[in-house]
């Protein structure tokens, strides 16, 4: 039985699809001599062996060496499934780290480059419909400051807030079969105010003439049922979900928008017929939610909305990246709602979407971010532009995500105070990311030397140990108000860089806390220490009531749900073990009564 076996792409789900997933071949090209000696070649054997997706640092893979190799190589014998004969198959990779060049039967396919994102290859014409080998090199060079690689340590040995990183394929490898006149992309965009939703197809010029089928319902009853003639290559359609139906299906009651208290889906079916055939379909779903700002809150579905968010940042000692399974990433969720959050921050993440689909199943926010670089050059810039294009892409449809950060305490910015050219990178990411998606909210810059932004969001651990007595109460009177905030310095970094300004967006507090409780033999670190499961309590409470106390924030994130390699200051341990009572935690998150009433 091979791990990670479900099906890899929720918001998008066709029925011909092969896991490739298992055991492949696997080798060290420490000398970069793969391509020179020719390891694609199919008569090439590899010399060990390892298990995908798991990355060759982990435990799971079955290498379990943290040791630094820049260059190596996979190799998988496969067959393609009879049914697929005589349609097109594609190649998907779930995420490769950082750079990737295929291989089918011995010639070159294409590549990729940036870690965190998909890519898939058209395949059909390398196919023999007998043997076949795929091979793929990767490239993840340790010393190259300009790649997003965020909490990935690649210099010195794991320490301080680095962990060990991810060489190589950490998502999974699958095949599907698909006709070529097919959906290339579907994206819904709920109009909550209008009880609408927007679909947009994207489709190959072959499609002009077909015709698309699209099948609403909402548990299991029949919303929208329509037929679109195709012209041309993009197509767009608004449909009235509600039918003037809203009070009699309690619309203005959670019955059918999405949130974390109420995660209401619709769910979609859509068909392509071309000349009386049908050459697609696939299933998805949305949920109909609005997120903006108002009156210096953030409102959800047009109702004020007090976010309860958890630092996550979804490393597992078994996979790192890569979960072990897709109920760990569900337990994930379902142990942060356990303990009062109403969602996360996925914190210097892109994260598998299999997580986004638990999120969206069992209502849970998520900020989505991405993995910063640690130097700031226009190598940098144009690397984080492009995963950010391909992140839009892929989770845009997700209604879990309520907002995106492109950039965390200035990583890759280090200059952003005054710096008018990293500003104006600060000012890029922040405006093209609005331009792909203009439905969520957008942080320029989590935790300091903000720019423009949709937040001020921002990070105070000052909050001292247990006995600091004064420390704790100078952390409770700089978050007290919004003058007091906007006037600290918690890391000796201005709120706002140099030129910019509050202009009354919501603040909120993004990452505090960071309470280390160490469990049987663990070491590590946090920003305060405490001795025991009670000390814990107490101490999380302290700091909550500073929180809830203050009149100018308006949501928090908390530093963070589990432990993680060296640092021990997760609520959680690191195999996901709760270091306390998680009803404790819950009630303390529902004892005070903030300025926002979430729904």
């Amino acid at each position: 039985m091979i791990r990670r076996s479900e099906y890899p792409r929720p918001q998008f789900v066709r029925k011909e699809w092969q896991n490739l997933n298992g055991t492949w071949q696997f080798d060290f090209d420490d000398a970069n001599a793969g391509v020179k000696e020719r390891w694609f070649d199919t008569d090439r054997k590899l010399g060990r062996t390892i298990e995908v997706p798991f990355a060759y640092q982990t435990p799971l893979s079955g290498i379990h060496d943290a040791s630094f190799h820049d260059w190596v190589w996979y190799k998988r014998d496969f067959q393609v499934d009879p049914a697929f004969k005589g349609k097109r198959v594609l190649l998907h990779f779930g995420a490769v780290d950082y750079r990737a060049w295929v291989y089918v039967n011995g010639a070159y396919v294409g590549t990729h480059e940036g870690g965190h994102t998909p890519f898939s290859f058209d395949i059909t014409e390398h196919l023999t419909w007998e043997n076949e080998q795929v091979a793929v090199r990767v490239e993840d060079p340790s010393t190259d400051e300009t790649i997003p690689r965020g909490k990935q340590y690649w210099i010195e040995e794991p320490g301080a807030i680095w962990y060990t990183r991810t060489t190589g394929i950490w998502q999974t490898v699958w095949l599907e079969a698909v006709h070529e006149i097919r959906f290339e992309s579907v994206r819904f965009v709920p109009d909550l105010d209008n009880g609408n939703v927007v679909a947009e197809f994207n489709l190959p010029p072959e499609a002009a003439g077909a015709e698309i089928g699209i099948d609403i319902s909402f548990r299991g009853q029949p919303v929208v049922s329509d037929r679109i003639a195709v012209h041309e290559q993009y197509v767009k359609r608004a449909f009235d979900l509600l039918n003037l139906h809203i009070f009699r299906t309690g619309f203005h009651h959670g019955g059918w928008t999405w949130s974390p208290e109420h995660p209401n889906l619709f769910d979609v079916s859509i068909t392509l017929q071309h000349n009386g055939k049908t050459t697609d379909e696939a299933g998805s779903y949305f949920g109909l939610r609005k997120v903006h700002i108002e009156n210096g809150m953030v409102y959800l579905n047009n109702k004020p909305y007090y976010q309860r968010l958890v630092l996550d940042q979804g490393y597992w000692p078994e996979g790192l990246l890569t979960a072990p399974s897709d109920d760990a990433l569900k337990r994930d969720i379902e142990l942060a709602k356990e303990l009062g959050f109403n969602g996360c921050r996925k914190h210097q993440k892109v994260e598998d979407p299999r997580f986004l689909y638990w999120a969206d199943k069992l209502g849970f926010l998520v900020w989505g971010e991405c993995p910063s670089a640690p130097s700031y050059h226009p190598n940098a810039v144009a690397r984080l532009t492009r995963e950010w294009i391909e992140i839009v892409e892929r989770d845009v449809n997700h209604p879990c995500i309520v907002a995106w950060v492109p950039l965390n305490e200035s990583w890759g910015i280090p200059m952003v105070r005054g710096s008018k050219q990293q500003q104006h990178h600060s000012l890029a990411m922040y405006s093209l990311i609005h331009s792909l998606d203009p439905t969520r909210l957008v942080v320029s810059n989590d935790g300091w030397e903000i720019t423009t932004s949709d937040i001020c969001a921002v990070h105070n651990y000052n909050h001292g140990q247990p006995d600091e007595t004064a420390k704790y109460e100078a952390f409770k009177e700089s978050i007290s108000t919004r003058e007091r905030i906007l006037q600290s310095q918690p890391a000796l970094r201005d709120i706002y860089a140099s030129g910019f300004a509050h202009r009354g967006e919501p603040i909120l507090l993004t990452e505090f806390g960071g309470i280390a409780y160490k469990v049987g033999s663990d070491k590590g670190w946090g920003y305060t220490t405490v001795g025991s499961a009670e000390e814990f309590i107490r101490e999380y409470r302290r700091v909550l009531e500073a929180v809830y106390a203050s009149k100018a924030i308006h949501g928090f994130c908390y530093t963070q749900l589990t432990d993680v390699e060296q640092e021990v200051n997760g609520l959680l341990t690191y195999d996901r073990k709760p270091k306390c009572d998680p009803e404790a935690i819950r009630q303390i998150h529902s004892m005070w009564h903030s300025p926002i009433v979430s729904q």
